[in-house]
């Protein structure tokens, strides 16, 4: 009987699936013949949709002899319908390619597929606003400011979600999956140079607020950032630009396979670029930058991509440093003058780049990526003046050199149980950073070292496992639940102390879980719910000395948000969100001291709309408000210095069919405390930024205003104790460095 048993549950398990079909294909980019991944293909009627995958393979299972309309859509793409006939126990197998068209956002939908790692705003934004510079690329990210104060040689200063992020503590940065953060750097920690990213080689932008994804590890509290470059061109290029204050700027991509590489879906560019500027300041920069980037992608095999980089970048600059209110109302400089002039820096960097997608038969996906950057940095800076040092000032020389290698792997698989689809993910990240002669030293005219302060050499190895389920429970509603662990080994050698005493080493380990829900009513309307914990690493210079100190504060965050489509041309995404932390600490790299402090609470609302007006104008708007405060300070007394509480930025977009193209946009912070009872106020500005471009089939002209109303604003503001020369006592005030005034560019560019 058991064995009768047996096979009549076989015999019907065979009926039950016998006479099916399938339906597989991929699908390409028309114009360039790649693999297009991220397409949403729908069968009509029915309540299957699939993504296609980092080989633009899709497939269907099961399905009855018959034939189905299958719908093709991607933001920037023409959709496409197209009539499958599936035969018993056969696959229909469809290839694709789909072209290029004007964004419409009465044919955008909200995900129900894989809504956890889709990212409607940042694909709209990349599509619809022109990049003309370094600093735009951080500015994709709603509700993100940033500050420049070095004169564009030093990495920005960056403000999310109530943070202060100096130039990158607590949100990671990555392009094309390589980390950009400097963890345990020179000038600060988790230190972000993105100017080694050429802004036309931009591709797209992943970005997401908070530490809700498992597979992002230290940094990503506030959030994170992926950038993703080309990896093809639609056609050689060379763009020439010119601009007021001695502006120049040179870049260019050449195609290396042409059709042929096309004809066998590969592609290989070199890309290059070259600007120099005296800038806006009285103290002219001299502002030098070469970047240079060669990349391949292609099929090693037909179900293996292969992309290799290389890219080298450097930098040399003066800059005018920080001014204090007081010298500006006393005439000892102008608004856009300088105390120290002898302030300015050089820094470069060399990336390998290697990253392999697998897509094995029963359809899991491997990826394997390995890295490495050379990395040099050296800075001489000056924000107190003659504080410490009344006869030689207080300049400052910060150094490293660094050699920062690692990997990162995941395996993924898909899965069902009933009617519910699991998408399972393990991934192992590995990272060391090897600094030498990581320097902060009191300096005179950036030649004489009048007192060493720090001086080491630094490994740090970060070593992290996750583990990410992905459960389509039904249609409409979706879970995802991560697990991550970090481990780190820090390794500290003090080159100012006497060599048997100059060792030392710590250890720690840090368990990060995340749970999201995502709840979809229709293809208007999404609810989601975002929790997780994160953490950011503390400098191994500090954590070393200090063992009892804590190496990886967690932080805790949740999102309770929406995406809704009211009518078919507007989209809103609007969230309200909560991070708590169990310590604010910061590492001044500036005077090598450390400044830990007590718990901290941030929340707040996230607004994001986008709306078509017309055919060819879109607009967008962004609003961002935060209530960051300490939790262990009286009230009155626990402001977070810097922190932003109100932002906002939007603009308008155009694009019409006869070659004209633009933007215009404005952003604006709110004033915000300077120092912890809010008796120093950092001033807020408004700025508005246009862009007019023409384009035909073969040239671009370009005109790229910023602050077209000239006015006048302090882009960075710190409340500095400092002293001038000939003052009896230093003085505790706002030290700022001027927002550029109108600042006009010409481009041409040349497609071949």
């Amino acid at each position: 009987m058991k064995n009768l048993f047996t096979i009549i549950l076989i015999f019907i398990t065979i009926q039950a699936f016998a006479h099916k079909g399938s339906i597989s294909g991929i699908v390409y980019d028309e114009k360039t013949n790649q693999p297009l991944q991220g397409v949403s293909i729908h069968l009509t009627g029915l309540n299957k949709a699939v993504l296609s995958n980092e080989l633009g393979q899709f497939r269907f299972e099961n399905l009855v002899a018959a034939p189905y309309k299958v719908e093709f859509s991607s933001l920037g793409f023409k959709a496409q319908v197209v009539t499958a006939l599936v035969k018993d126990d056969e696959n229909t197998f469809l290839k694709i390619s789909m072209g290029y068209q004007p964004v419409e956002l009465s044919e955008i939908i909200v995900p129900s597929v894989r809504p956890h790692d889709q990212q409607l705003i940042s694909s709209l934004d990349i599509k619809l606003r022109p990049i003309t510079n370094s600093q735009e690329v951080l500015r994709l990210v709603p509700g993100l400011f940033i500050g420049q104060h070095a004169g564009g040689g030093k990495a920005e200063q960056i403000f999310l979600r109530g943070y202060d992020l100096d130039h990158g503590t607590d949100i990671r940065l990555t392009v094309d999956g390589m980390p950009v953060n400097m963890v345990s750097h020179a000038h600060g920690q988790g230190y972000s140079d993105l100017h080694f990213v050429i802004p036309e080689m931009i591709q797209g932008v992943d970005f997401k607020k908070g530490s809700y994804n498992a597979e992002k590890g230290n940094l990503a509290t506030a959030g994170w950032v992926d950038f993703k470059t080309k990896n093809t061109l639609e056609q050689s290029f060379l763009k020439m630009e010119a601009g007021q204050f001695d502006t120049y700027r040179l870049v260019g991509a050449i195609d290396l396979l042409g059709e042929k590489g096309k004809a066998k879906n590969q592609s290989a560019f070199l890309a290059s670029e070259y600007s120099y500027s005296n800038s806006y300041f009285d103290n002219p920069q001299n502002f030098k930058r070469f970047n240079a980037l060669g990349k391949f992608h292609g099929h090693i095999s037909p179900n293996t991509n292969l992309t290799l980089s290389v890219s080298t970048f450097w930098s040399k600059w003066n800059h005018s440093g920080q001014i204090p209110d007081r010298a500006i109302d006393s005439g000892l400089t102008t608004f856009f003058g300088s105390v120290d002039p002898t302030e300015g820096g050089e820094t470069s960097r060399t990336n390998l780049n290697a990253q392999f997608v697998s897509i094995t038969p029963s359809n899991n996906i491997i990826k394997n990526q390995f890295f490495y950057s050379n990395y040099n940095f050296e800075m001489y800076s000056n924000f107190t003046f003659f504080k410490e040092d009344s006869l030689n000032g207080d300049q400052i020389r910060q150094k490293e050199r660094r050699n920062l290698f690692g990997y990162n792997g995941s395996f993924s698989t898909n899965s069902t149980l009933g009617n519910t689809e699991f998408t399972t993910t393990f991934g192992v990240q590995y990272r060391q950073d090897l600094t030498s002669g990581t320097e902060l030293s009191r300096t005179k005219d950036r030649t004489i070292t009048t007192n060493p302060l720090k001086l080491g050499n630094i490994n740090e190895l970060n070593l992290g496992i996750y583990a990410d389920e992905l459960i389509k429970v039904s249609e409409k509603f979706t879970v995802n639940a991560g697990l991550r662990l970090d481990y780190f080994h820090d390794k500290y050698e003090d080159l100012l102390l006497i060599p048997t005493e100059n060792i030392g080493k710590v250890s720690a380990t840090i368990l990060s879980p995340k749970l999201n829900f995502y709840y979809t009513f229709n293809p208007s309307l999404q609810l989601y719910l975002n929790t997780g914990k994160g953490f950011h690493s503390n400098d191994t210079r500090v954590v070393v000395p200090q063992n009892g100190l804590n190496i990886l504060p967690p932080t805790y965050g949740s999102d309770l948000g929406i995406i809704y489509k009211p009518f078919s041309k507007l989209l809103i995404n609007s969230s309200l969100w909560y991070i708590f932390s169990e310590q604010e600490f910061v590492y001044v790299g500036d005077e090598g001291v450390v400044e830990p402090s007590g718990r901290s609470r941030r929340y707040g609302i996230d607004i994001s709309a986008r709306y078509q007006i017309s055919n060819n104008l879109y607009a967008d708007f962004d609003l961002n408000t935060a209530t960051p405060r300490a939790l262990d300070e009286e009230s009155g007394k626990n402001y977070l210095p810097l922190a932003p509480t109100f932002t906002t930025v939007g603009g308008f977009s155009y694009q019409a069919q006869n070659g004209f193209s633009g933007s215009l946009r404005y952003r604006y912070i709110a004033d915000r405390p300077a120092n912890e009872d809010n008796s120093i106020v950092a001033k807020g500005y408004l700025v508005n930024d246009l862009q007019l471009n023409y384009t035909k089939t073969h040239y671009t002209i370009g005109l790229s205003i910023q602050n077209l109303f000239d006015t006048r604003w302090k882009e960075t503001q710190f409340a500095t104790e400092s002293r001038l020369q000939g003052e009896a006592l230093s003085v505790e005030e706002i030290h700022f460095t001027p927002g550029t005034p109108f600042f006009g560019r010409l481009s041409f560019s040349v497609n071949f």
